[in-house]
């Protein structure tokens, strides 16, 4: 299913409106990248339906906006994880399948399947304090993915990985969002992440959407001061000039 939408959403501290027009195909990844404070954050809590919006949000042909966030079969995925820390890991991804209703108890045996596709079957009774950042991560994913949704938005999840491991779990991440067949949205403040993850990428600056494409083309003509930035095009102009001038 295609996602597509417009939307727009207050923040409050600094006082301004997050205005986002986008479109995810399926299977693809897109990344929304700008500096801290531009809006990324609350685009995808619109988009999620945890906070107030205005404009239109379709999944295929079904128009998600008006929506409670149970009911738009969007799995969220955030920087902290927000993994249940009373709840062991089959737990975890269970409360999520249970949220598509049913029984509890079948919503813990719906999690063994997730949770031996991510390699975490032999982890299942555990805690999540008793697991390392990148089985938190994989918890996590599968439990956005147990609720069987349409979309996926993930909000940094690799931020609060130590450097040393991120390589191996950004890598693990692209593996299974080439398996998932919607669309996912990913917010990230590190180029290697769309560098590995991305199709498309948009940049948000201060509520607006500055520039759109491939890595490849916001490199070769950035829009703004921060997308040279960001791309790495400033340092090479500088090397440039140095050279040259």
């Amino acid at each position: 299913m295609t996602f597509e939408l417009t939307v727009s959403a207050r923040i409050p501290r600094p006082a301004f409106d997050v205005v986002v027009e986008l479109k995810a195909d399926p299977g693809s990844v897109l990344a929304v990248v700008g500096p801290n404070g531009a809006g990324k954050s609350s685009a995808i809590a619109a988009i999620a339906g945890f906070t107030e919006s205005h404009g239109t949000i379709r999944l295929g042909d079904k128009d998600l906006a008006g929506l409670p966030a149970d009911q738009r079969r969007i799995g969220v995925m955030f920087q902290d994880l927000l993994l249940f820390p009373h709840l062991t890991v089959r737990e975890n991804v269970a409360f999520s399948a249970k949220v598509r209703g049913g029984r509890w108890s079948a919503a813990r045996r719906s999690a063994y399947p997730w949770l031996s596709r991510f390699g975490m079957a032999d982890l299942a009774e555990r805690y999540p304090s008793a697991l390392s950042g990148g089985q938190a991560q994989r918890v996590a994913l599968a439990r956005a993915l147990a609720s069987e949704p349409k979309a996926l938005l993930l909000d940094e999840p690799l931020a609060a990985l130590d450097v040393e491991f991120r390589d191996e779990v950004r890598a693990d991440l692209g593996l299974r969002l080439r398996q998932f067949a919607g669309p996912t949205i990913l917010v990230t403040h590190d180029r290697e992440d769309v560098e590995v993850l991305a199709d498309e990428v948009i940049v948000l600056e201060t509520g607006r959407i500055t520039q759109r494409g491939s890595l490849a083309d916001l490199a070769r003509n950035p829009a703004t001061a921060w997308i040279a930035r960001f791309t790495g095009a400033q340092g090479r102009r500088d090397a440039d000039d140095v050279r040259y001038g």
